[in-house]
């Protein structure tokens, strides 16, 4: 089994900043990918961000660019989220999302956090 933590949300004014961070524990081989979503009170899921394991460069959404910067640490299977700048309307649960492959015959699933609550205050 695998479970994913994320921890570091709280209450911040805007212009501020906050460190998001996410562990993932249990049984696992490899991990191909790792992401951040967010999402706001009466809205859909949004991507925020996601960062590859090998290959190429993170990818933000657009909302985000130049404020946030998504990071990881593979030996420790940790996933970080430097927000700066905070808004208002940054304000959500933002959750982790890790592509992992248990075994290394097994096939690769997408395992999802519990979310942590960012609130931006003007």
């Amino acid at each position: 089994q695998v479970q994913l933590a994320e921890s570091g949300g709280g209450l911040v004014q805007a212009g501020g900043s906050l460190r998001l961070s996410c562990v993932a524990s249990g049984v696992i081989d490899s991990i191909s990918a790792m992401r951040w979503y967010r999402q706001a009170p009466g809205r859909e899921r949004e991507w925020v961000a996601t960062i590859p394991v090998i290959g190429s460069g993170p990818m933000y959404t657009e909302s985000v660019k130049g404020r946030f910067t998504i990071s990881r640490r593979n030996a420790k299977n940790t996933l970080y989220l430097q927000m700066n700048s905070l808004k208002p309307e940054d304000t959500a649960v933002y959750y982790c999302g890790m592509t992992i492959r248990q075994t290394l015959l097994g096939s690769y699933s997408d395992y999802w956090g519990q979310g942590t609550q960012v609130t931006v205050s003007p």
